[in-house]
């Protein structure tokens, strides 16, 4: 059997993620126009690559209806300009989506069927709110298959507070904090800003231009987050301040044989090493990286000390801390989060699996002493995923 073939990440962009709703700044803006446009982006800054050397594009929904319907792979291609030959299809693993756009086509370009793909993702939570027209199966809950809780991410994400009772609402307003202050210092540095593709808005007071994420708020402090009500239940743990929000955005990333990357002139940020993805009991869905991550590494053949750098999507805090103590590593480790997360800087859901890799991508370059990455993401009804990366600029010794 042929040895597989080396896939790896060459670029990736997003637009700046917005709040939903009729406040925020992407409500007059259709969701396929901001998935064309952070392709657009992308392709405008990789002129090394050809359109009609796209296999396929694939971009992912939650909720595949209206304006994020009708295959967004291939109508965004369309969109985007590429050639009419360049197929594409969409994903739908609710927050993971972007995540498996990426190992989707990246599994094509091991078996050797593709030499590059766009993969990515595009959520509009103020045009499509999560579970928007819906139907699930009645026999879900009539024959107890899941429990009527597990269909509400808030109420799985108080479970896991049950669960685990070292797992404080202290610990996740602290680390929640943590994340608004890193994504502050990061837009202060100048290191988010790179990979970001300006977006026009409209509103009432006219034109605009998207160029940071909506959601950011620097200002928050310990007393402010342990005010906020708790939504899910009477005397819960999960706020709106340490759980991701509700946000629009999308991202595109360019994954490539490492063939094809040398044949176009186009340079690799990262290597794909390995991925998995694992299911949970839906009730407690955001211990889902854990079993994904375990399987990551053992298809690697690798530890989790191995990782030198880690981007875990914050859809709630306590779903990281449930991570991190799992696997041993401290609630300020450096090595996490860098940047902060999506506490801080919004979860457009099938969109964000992307994100997590331009930022290990662009960690990766400032850190050549790491030479392994993980990004991994809890998913809706119990289920985990997470992607082992190397650095191309590692200079340490390889054993």
């Amino acid at each position: 059997m042929a040895e597989k073939t080396e896939v790896v990440f060459v670029d990736g962009v997003r637009t700046p993620f917005g709040r939903a709703g009729e406040k925020g700044m992407y409500w007059q803006t259709r969701a396929d126009d901001l998935v064309v446009k952070a392709m657009i982006g992308l392709m405008e800054r990789n002129p090394g690559l050809p359109g009609d050397r796209v296999d396929d594009v694939a971009i992912a929904a939650t909720t595949q209806q209206g304006d994020q319907g009708l295959t967004l792979g291939r109508t965004s291609a369309l969109l985007a300009g590429l050639p009419h030959t360049v197929p594409g299809y969409a994903i739908d693993r609710m927050c993971a989506g972007a995540m498996t756009s990426v190992t989707t086509i990246a599994g094509a370009i091991a078996f050797g069927a593709y030499d590059v793909g766009i993969a990515g993702g595009v959520e509009h939570m103020g045009r499509h709110p999560m579970g928007f027209n819906v139907d699930p199966n009645p026999r879900f809950l009539s024959e107890k298959i899941v429990s009527a809780e597990a269909l509400n991410m808030g109420n799985t994400a108080e479970r896991i507070h049950d669960r685990f009772p070292a797992l404080t609402k202290e610990r996740s307003d602290r680390f929640a904090l943590g994340s608004q202050r890193k994504l502050a210092a990061a837009y202060e540095a100048g290191k988010i800003q790179p990979d970001l593709i300006p977006v026009a808005t409209r509103s009432e007071s006219g034109w605009g231009l998207a160029s940071r994420d909506e959601a950011m708020r620097p200002e928050t402090t310990l007393e402010g987050l342990a005010a906020l009500k708790t939504p899910f239940r009477p005397h819960g743990r999960v706020t709106a301040g340490n759980s991701s929000g509700l946000n629009d955005g999308a991202t595109a990333s360019i994954i490539a044989s490492a063939d094809a990357a040398k044949e176009l002139g186009l340079t690799a940020k990262m290597r794909m090493v390995s991925f998995a993805f694992a299911g949970v009991e839906p009730e407690i869905m955001g211990i889902g990286p854990v079993p994904s991550t375990e399987k990551a590494l053992k298809k690697a053949g690798l530890g989790i000390n191995d990782i030198g750098l880690f981007e875990l999507n914050e859809a709630f805090a306590v779903q990281v801390l449930s991570f991190l103590d799992h696997f041993g590593i401290d609630d300020e480790d450096p090595r996490v989060n860098l940047w902060g997360g999506a506490i801080a800087v919004g979860h457009p859901l099938a969109s964000s699996g992307v994100r997590l890799m331009i930022q290990l991508a662009r960690q990766f370059e400032e850190h050549p002493e790491v030479r392994y990455g993980l990004t991994a993401m809890c998913v809706g009804l119990g289920q985990g995923g997470s992607v082992i990366w190397e650095n191309p600029n590692f200079k340490g010794k390889k054993r």
